[in-house]
């Protein structure tokens, strides 16, 4: 199931950008973040997309959303300019920023490509 953020929870399970520097992740599993807003349509594409990987991924890796209108603070510390912008965060390592609607192919693609390496079914 996937899992909305508020600012605490963002700071307290994937990066606490207040008190570090230099981008650490806190999360225990590889993580999608979704920022989102209730009003826009391809977020609306996203969301199905976005359950159905929590739930064949369970485990394995987080899948957090973030409202944009509930969360401005968040959406401006990541410069979230259009939405959806969907963040892949690896366990170690950068995250990466993915902007706009994105196939569920393309979801798997990047999850294997990025998040779960050595589970890549290809």
């Amino acid at each position: 199931m996937t899992e909305h953020l508020t600012l605490a929870m963002f700071k307290e399970r994937v990066f606490d950008y207040e008190n570090e520097k230099e981008w650490k992740y806190r999360g225990e599993l590889p993580a999608i973040i979704d920022f989102y807003a209730d009003w826009c349509g391809p977020c609306k594409m996203v969301a199905p997309v976005l359950e159905k990987l929590s739930d064949k991924y369970a485990g394995k890796l987080s899948i957090y959303k973030v409202d944009t209108e509930a969360e401005q603070e968040l959406a401006s510390m990541f410069g979230i300019q259009s939405i959806p912008t969907i963040l892949f965060v690896p366990k170690d390592g950068q995250p990466r920023v993915s902007m706009g609607a994105i196939p569920e192919k393309e979801f798997e693609r990047l999850i294997g490509e990025l998040l779960l390496p050595a589970e890549a079914q290809g």
